[in-house]
């Protein structure tokens, strides 16, 4: 364990090393005449070092101070991330100016000329750079002080032919990841999102999981907000990999204690939690199944147990929807007819809280691509359908650039499965 966070880290410095020279390289060509560099150049490294001594305590005592110093914590992320992502497209445009330097460099060596200055030389691209690092944090700190409250409904069509006539139509609502622990106090914007669930007029609420950061008490003051959610066919609820107490400083005795206090407010919310286990509905002689499985994930923890969660249920001659967090669940138990499952719920990718979208483009990406095949949206693979929910809350960055938090309605109908 520790050979792997030292290998981690080396990474992380080495990457925010690159970053770092490659973004103080285009000042320093930009600016580095003026009269006042040597004071600017002064206080650039200095407070850099302020917040990179600031950003290392944080991570050396994140498990206490998620505790102890939740605001303190989430302060030095949310400047860290404000400040660290907006270079990372300066470093870019920076790169292709050093090679252009380079390749000038290495004419005039060839051609006899002089190359006094060709690597100091300033350019479009190096104006260029500074332009995108300035656009990238008024959007990050877009992100930070309002694009996590920018609360976004998506409304999905899942049209399969084993859909039961009587459910036809039936109007399901997926939320995932709240991370109530990220929030100071209970913010009117989360509360404004939870009241729209209500005027969606849902027939069932599920939510897939990561309810809280870490710890149970988290989740105390937002009992009453979600006890208001209603649907007639029940409010449901799975385990997510944060749900566990397992990222804390905690002993065997306490995590366990958090997942029972947890899984009692989820009851006190009005949630039946589904833990590797299934309901019927019935109507009008048709029936439906509602499996949900504790979390399983690659590369996290795997408490899921599908088989135990179908047991029973006829699954193979009703048309079912389960309930995962993790959506490589989906990936490697379901897909391909490995379970006889119509559409899966998943959340756990945030869709990294950043990202772009644009549909009418055929534009979808985020940095979670690079994790996950199947991080956001609707997925068909053969007549299996897997949806992804990018989040109704944040965790780690303090924000949502490009990827709003997420209010899911998903209508059944019957009919070919089209993507």
């Amino acid at each position: 364990m520790l050979e792997r966070f030292l290998i981690g880290m080396a990474i992380v410095v080495m990457v925010f090393f690159l970053l770092e020279s490659l973004t103080y390289r285009a000042i320093w060509k930009a600016y580095s005449g003026q009269p006042w560099w040597p004071t600017a150049r002064m206080v650039w490294w200095g407070g850099h070092g302020l917040l990179w001594t600031s950003f290392l305590a944080a991570v050396l005592l994140w498990p206490s101070w998620r505790e102890t110093h939740p605001v303190l914590l989430r302060t030095i992320l949310s400047i860290t991330f404000a400040v660290s992502i907006p270079k990372v497209f300066v470093a870019v445009v920076q790169l292709l100016d050093e090679l252009r330097a380079l390749g000038a460099w290495t004419w005039l060596k060839v051609s006899g000329q002089s190359t006094a200055g060709a690597m100091a030389r300033g350019s479009f691209l190096n104006h260029l750079a500074q332009g995108a690092g300035v656009l990238a944090f008024f959007g990050m700190a877009y992100g930070i002080l309002r694009g996590k409250y920018a609360y976004k409904v998506r409304e999905l069509v899942v049209a399969h032919p084993n859909v039961p006539k009587a459910f036809d139509g039936l109007r399901v609502v997926q939320l995932s990841d709240a991370h109530l622990g990220s929030f100071e106090g209970t913010p009117e914007p989360v509360l404004t999102a939870l009241k729209k669930v209500n005027e969606l007029k849902p027939d069932v609420i599920l939510f897939t999981g990561d309810l809280v950061n870490d710890w149970a008490d988290e989740a105390e003051p937002w009992v009453e907000p979600f006890a208001a959610l209603e649907a007639p066919m029940g409010k449901f609820s799975i385990m997510g990999n944060h749900d566990y107490a397992d990222y804390g400083p905690h002993d065997k005795e306490e995590r366990l204690g958090s997942i029972a206090k947890l899984k009692s407010l989820q009851a006190q919310m009005g949630f039946q939690m589904l833990d590797n286990s299934h309901v019927l509905w019935e109507k009008e002689g048709d029936a439906m199944v509602l499996a949900g499985v504790e979390n399983w994930g690659r590369g996290f923890r795997q408490s899921g147990d599908l088989s135990q969660a179908l047991q029973d249920s006829d699954a193979a001659n009703r048309f079912t929807v389960l309930m995962s967090h993790d959506p490589t669940h989906f990936e490697s138990m379901v897909m391909d007819d490995k379970a006889p499952v119509e559409l899966t719920l998943s959340g756990h990718t945030h869709g990294m809280q950043l990202g772009i979208e644009i549909p009418w483009l055929g534009i979808q990406w985020s940095p979670s691509s690079f994790r996950y095949k199947r991080w956001g949206g609707l997925y068909l693979e053969g007549k299996q359908y897997l949806h992804v929910n990018r989040g109704f809350g944040v965790l780690g960055f303090p924000g949502r650039v490009g990827m709003p938090p997420e209010i899911t309605v998903l209508t059944l109908v019957q009919g070919e499965a089209r993507a």
